[in-house]
């Protein structure tokens, strides 16, 4: 499939669902969105890893729907309930560009991959500060190819080692063996992360969320991160933000935050695989007073969806433990 292809609407195969939709006439594929972009909020974000949020705050755009559904999402209520305001490529630069004159570090892109046809136009002309590409590890790895030379951070989840909770907690069974490919090809295009005066520049920032009762699960995945890549060259940001929300919340053992027990046996097993650059969190860090409030704010278009409750909350990486060497390096231990 050539690039025009791909990156097109007209018969989505943008994500690893291919579901073909023909979103220009109206049709709705997984993701649930139309053929232009929806987003809940541009502005400065300080509460992702320190070496992405920095000083002045990572220039996140949240954009609306996903290509997962994920029963645990802190993030519903644009993920799910599909809650956003409409864009366009040019109003996506403008969008970009002011997050730049505010002194953000970097452009943030949240979940954007079904909207690509339109944010690529909008990067053409190189902008000044790292392209960060926030995702959830579901990816194409055509998908990724063409966005090559576009993107200088890759901050992908990698959520499961286990395709049976994949296929319960997120609908998709194959999210192992795809989320592997996207993140092999991730690397590939950075090579081994890039520091500068304590900010991620250029790389693969690999995250995962423990989930309550799921310890090998998340051994799995370290496991495979661990043997995937050199050691040092990717960083690893190791969550325990998890609270019970959506559908999950209601089914044990996901009806619960994770246990000091849960979580200490990971952070060993994290020590044990060598993975000692990146971040951590302590579990009492998980709380729901950490999400953004997607109200519009940078947006300023047209509301495309009715306006849902808005929950306020910051992501809990303010509570991350972590070390930062200024310019060079950055390393994970525990405090």
């Amino acid at each position: 499939m050539d690039t025009d292809t791909l990156l097109s609407y007209t018969h989505c195969e943008l994500c690893p669902r291919r579901c073909g939709a023909d979103r220009t006439a109206g049709e709705r594929g997984f993701c649930g969105m139309p053929a232009y972009p929806v987003a809940a909020r541009a502005a400065a974000h300080y509460w992702e890893e320190p070496v992405i949020s920095g000083e002045y705050g990572s220039g996140a755009v949240f954009f609306s729907g996903c290509t997962l559904r994920c029963k645990f999402c802190q993030n519903y209520e644009i993920s799910t309930q599909k809650h956003g305001f409409a864009l366009d490529s040019a109003r996506l630069r403008e969008i970009f560009k002011r997050l730049i004159a505010d002194g953000c570090h970097n452009l943030n892109l949240v979940t954007p991959t079904h909207f690509l046809p339109d944010i690529l136009p909008a990067l053409e002309q190189k902008l000044p500060v790292p392209v960060v590409y926030n995702c959830g590890g579901y990816e194409r790895v055509e998908t990724i190819r063409a966005l090559e030379g576009k993107v200088d951070v890759w901050l992908p989840d990698m959520k499961y080692s286990d395709a049976k909770l994949a296929r319960i907690l997120s609908a998709a069974p194959d999210y192992v063996e795809v989320a592997k490919a996207a993140i092999l090809e991730m690397y590939r295009q950075t090579g081994p992360y890039v520091m500068e005066n304590g900010l991620l520049k250029r790389g693969v920032l690999i995250r995962h969320l423990i989930l309550p009762g799921q310890v090998d699960n998340s051994i799995g995945v370290l496991e495979w991160i661990a043997g995937a890549f050199p050691r040092g060259a990717v960083a690893v940001s190791l969550m325990s933000q998890y609270v019970p929300m959506g559908p999950a919340a209601k089914v044990p053992p996901f009806d619960r935050r994770i246990t000091r027990e849960e979580y200490d046996t990971v952070l060993s097993w994290l020590y044990l695989f060598g993975l000692d650059r990146g971040f951590i969190q302590d579990p009492e860090a998980a709380s729901v007073e950490y999400v953004p409030a997607f109200d519009g704010s940078g947006i300023l278009c047209t509301e495309v969806s009715v306006q849902y409750p808005v929950i306020s909350r910051r992501f809990i990486a303010e509570k991350s433990v972590l070390s930062t060497q200024k310019g060079t390096d950055f390393s994970l231990r525990s405090k």
